[in-house]
């Protein structure tokens, strides 16, 4: 085999769960090659650098081997090669550290300052007090 589908070797080398996940980031135009956006029908050979984009991060990739059949884990360093630079997993760190700084406001769990907020709201009305049953 000297050549394959690239969204098959994607799925294949377990980068994404499904080959339809695949597809799809190929076609947003998050998976590239020399920094070309590519179709999933292009076909990829040995030695080839492929770069997915899973926001926050551009990883890289280089071909070692083709396969279409999809494989265990422990395998697929016979496939591929991580060659992502090391400021890429800085970006992914800084956004764990960051966490919630992201968040859009009015999602998700309140914060310590909403939380309080809310109490400080509530503590003005005596729930106890009110006759629920009128």
């Amino acid at each position: 085999m000297d050549e394959v589908r690239i969204d098959k070797w994607l799925w294949a080398v377990r980068i994404f769960k499904t080959r339809t996940a695949a597809a799809e980031a190929c076609k947003k135009g998050r998976v590239m090659i020399g920094d070309l956006p590519v179709k999933p029908s292009r076909m990829i050979r040995t030695g080839d650098v492929v770069q997915v984009r899973k926001p926050p991060v551009t990883f890289s990739f280089k071909v070692l081997g083709l396969t279409d059949k999809r494989m265990g884990a422990k395998l697929v360093p016979q496939f591929m090669e991580n060659v992502t630079p090391p400021e890429q997993y800085e970006i992914l760190e800084l956004n764990k550290i960051s966490g919630f700084v992201d968040r859009q406001r009015g999602t998700g769990r309140p914060t310590k300052k909403e939380r309080r907020d809310l109490e400080q709201f509530t503590d003005m009305f005596d729930f106890d007090e009110l006759d629920w049953d009128d």
